[in-house]
């Protein structure tokens, strides 16, 4: 045993060795020196045990030293594949280049940056000749697959972690149609990494791009486009101009301020008022445990602050790379009303088509109208379709399944008007094929505005809605747990229930009548027994559909320790009892809860506001 442990040891002390060998980071490289003077085995393993993975998200890990750390170096080497794997893609690469983009996280210990890794990352593709579009400044995540469809480059890179904790960053990509990147290209690249991985001979001198003619600063262009661009979807001017409805917008500490004001003034709109304690962007996040408006009420108790002071009805939060959107509404009993994810999908799915219906007269366009959503969102986009005559599709979870479908369908002469996820993702604009939170925001404030002259807040529209299509209650939450292999034992034990290759018939007093596996690709509903959607060895995703017409879905998060669920009931339109609905939901919630995480046994720890 203990050759095995000193053989493991010095693999791990070679590997450390080698990496001080190309770091040239004085922080990094002393925490490695540190450790090799110190011998500390465990803390070694830490940093060099595993590469991080290049996915389909890209890459997203805390900053620090290593291998399995965001920094300096796996940056380089990230890059350095990635060119590689577009010059073999592109014979024109060094015609048409790539966008760099950057948040404004920074890591004081390990000295990393969003924008020094932005910086690396445009340094690598000018040293061959490869032409950058580095953004002079942050932007939202948007900006950049705007940018690459916009300018028609082969690629795009976002230096962000999106809404992760402060010690992470992460590296996105996009393709050059300007959705994320779907396999293979995320099993090329992870490649490509693996091969180029010694910096190359300019790697670290990133003074040099300052004087290069490749580089160019796409800020101002993309700036004045993408507010005009977002201006098509901008249908009540008049009632913008003259609305009394106030607004509170927070950025929480990332980079939507500027934006979002601005977005707000390209409608006509007087701008939000501005949580000024989070205006600013700020990579420690002082006033939030986590940077995620998805949190719930924990996230924007300032928000609710500053509304009540400034009588805002409304409150609108971003999260720190601004592609998401949560809101939330005063009701008349004077409580906040957040909205789910899922909420504000009804309600914007229905204000979109509303506005676009209102604007196409030809009974015969709606045949090439679509609209898309995430797997495990509400199915009321579908509701609508079936009742209006366009059309819905599902794609699996993630705005990479989205933007990639919507564009095959554009390609094909489609209206792709609305895609969103549960998780507070909104495609409200053609002109970007990802989330983004920007223009989510500035839709959502000419709806409100517009439902006020009705005398009609935003639930009360949400309840016309259900009313009109169907009572759609949801609920979501997850389990955090840090140990894979508790989460392989927990859904291996959900694939062999009742003996091998058998799933569970009943969850508590709920029968299932359908079982579809997207690891496995097994679907109980087809008829030969195998999955539509595309399916993945890699992560964990089974649905349950119950006899009592819920549907329940678990899934392993691809950028957190979670083991998530959502769960969906709908009733035809005409059955008003949303009480007993929900009552029903709850129970099955806690059926699922009970019977299938069994969170005490597997020791799982509960989401917590």
């Amino acid at each position: 045993m203990a050759a095995r442990g000193s053989a493991g040891d010095a693999a791990l002390r070679r590997a450390a060795e080698q990496w001080l060998l190309w770091d040239k980071n004085p922080k990094t490289s002393a925490i490695v020196k540190q450790l090799l003077v110190e011998g500390n085995a465990s803390e070694l393993q830490k940093y060099f045990g595993s590469r991080m993975e290049f996915g389909t998200a890209g890459l997203r890990a805390a900053m620090g030293a290593g291998i399995s750390h965001m920094n300096d170096l796996t940056i380089i080497q990230t890059t350095q594949g990635f060119c590689r794997y577009l010059e073999k893609n592109f014979s024109d690469l060094k015609k048409r280049g790539v966008v760099i983009g950057f948040d404004a996280r920074a890591h004081l210990s390990s000295g990393g940056s969003s924008k020094r890794f932005a910086r690396l990352a445009a340094n690598t593709f000018i040293s061959q000749g490869v032409p950058v579009y580095l953004f002079s400044d942050i932007i939202p995540t948007p900006f950049v697959p705007y940018t690459v469809t916009h300018l028609k480059l082969c690629a795009g890179i976002m230096v962000t972690a999106s809404h992760n904790p402060k010690q992470d960053n992460g590296y996105k990509v996009y393709w050059e149609n300007g959705a994320q990147i779907i396999s293979p290209h995320d099993k090329g690249i992870s490649q490509a990494i693996e091969e180029n991985q010694e910096p190359w001979s300019q790697a670290w001198d990133d003074k040099l791009i300052d004087s290069s003619l490749l580089l160019h600063d796409p800020y101002a262009t993309v700036n004045k486009e993408y507010f005009k661009d977002i201006q098509k979807q901008c249908f009540h001017r008049n009632i913008n101009k003259e609305t009394n409805l106030k607004f509170v917008h927070t950025s929480v500490h990332g980079v939507g301020h500027k934006f979002v004001q601005l977005a707000f003034k390209a409608f006509d709109l007087s701008p939000p008022f501005a949580v000024p304690e989070q205006k600013d962007p700020d990579p420690e996040f002082p006033t939030v445990k986590y940077p995620n408006p998805e949190e719930g009420k924990g996230v924007l108790t300032l928000s609710f602050a500053l509304a009540e002071k400034d009588g805002a009805k409304i409150i609108l939060a971003n999260d720190p790379d601004a592609d998401r959107l949560a809101v939330a509404e005063k009701q008349e009993s004077g409580e906040w009303k957040v909205f789910s994810g899922n909420e504000l999908g009804a309600l914007l799915g229905w204000w979109i088509f509303t506005c676009w219906k209102n604007h196409n007269r030809d009974t015969c366009a709606i045949k090439d109208v679509y609209m898309l959503s995430s797997t495990v969102s509400s199915k009321i986009l579908r509701a609508i379709a079936l009742k209006e005559g366009f059309h819905f599709e599902e794609t699996l979870t993630g705005f990479k399944w989205m933007g990639n479908r919507a564009k095959q369908l554009m390609d094909q002469g489609k209206a792709v008007l609305f895609a969103f996820e549960e998780a507070i993702g909104y495609m409200c604009c053609p002109a970007v094929l990802d989330k983004d939170g920007v223009s989510a925001a500035v839709i959502t404030a000419e709806m409100a505005s517009f439902l006020a002259t009705r005398n009609l807040s935003l639930s009360q529209q949400l309840k016309a809605v259900y009313d009109e299509y169907g009572f759609h209650v949801t609920k979501a939450s997850y389990f955090i747990c840090h140990d894979p292999k508790v989460i392989q034992q927990l859904f291996d034990n959900l694939r062999n229930f009742d003996g091998k290759n058998t799933y569970p018939k009943s969850c508590g007093r709920f029968k299932v009548s359908g079982i579809r596996d997207l690891t496995t690709g097994y679907d109980s509903s087809q008829p030969d027994q195998k999955a539509i959607l595309p399916t993945s060895k890699s992560s964990q995703m089974i649905t349950f559909t119950f006899a009592n017409g819920g549907v329940a879905t678990m899934r392993t998060s691809g950028t957190e320790p979670k083991i998530k669920y959502y769960s969906e009931l709908c009733a035809p339109p005409g059955n008003s009892d949303v009480e007993k609905l929900k009552k029903e939901l709850d129970e099955l919630v806690n059926a699922l809860e009970k019977h299938f995480f069994q969170p005490e046994k597997n020791n799982l720890q509960r989401k917590t506001e």
